[in-house]
């Protein structure tokens, strides 16, 4: 990750280390990032659409974060993802970006595409914004 004013917490222990996700860039604006389709297939061979899903809520949610400052957190409470088309090998990328950052909600647009930009995934997040856990 690189040019980041948001810092990404540890992935270790997590599904976005199991999936392989790789985080590129992520602000309140928006996020980017990989994933290999190796690993994330449904049984046929194609990549799997929750995994497409995962891509997109974890990027979402990165950059709700980064808007939501200090001493808040993103919960997501709503994840739809409409699948245009599949992949069956090489590396997928997400890039999420703003629709709305209010106070208490932010909403994200996630597009996921293959390594010759065909659009895979098509993907809106919205996140409840609310004081960060003690």
């Amino acid at each position: 990750m690189s040019d980041n004013p948001f810092a990404v917490p540890p992935t270790d222990g997590t599904l976005l280390r199991r999936m392989g996700i790789e985080i590129r860039h992520v602000d309140a604006d928006g996020a980017t990032g990989t994933m290999p389709v190796e690993g994330n297939t449904q049984p046929y061979g194609l990549l799997h659409g929750g995994a497409s899903a995962v891509l997109a809520e974890t990027l979402g949610s990165l950059a709700a974060m980064a808007h939501a400052g200090s001493g808040r957190a993103a919960v997501g409470i709503e994840l739809n993802a409409t699948h245009h088309r599949s992949a069956r090998a090489g590396t997928v990328a997400g890039t999420a970006r703003a629709l709305h950052r209010g106070r208490s909600l932010a909403t994200y647009e996630v597009v996921v595409e293959d390594e010759d930009g065909r659009r895979l995934c098509t993907a809106r997040l919205t996140c409840m914004l609310i004081d960060a856990p003690a």
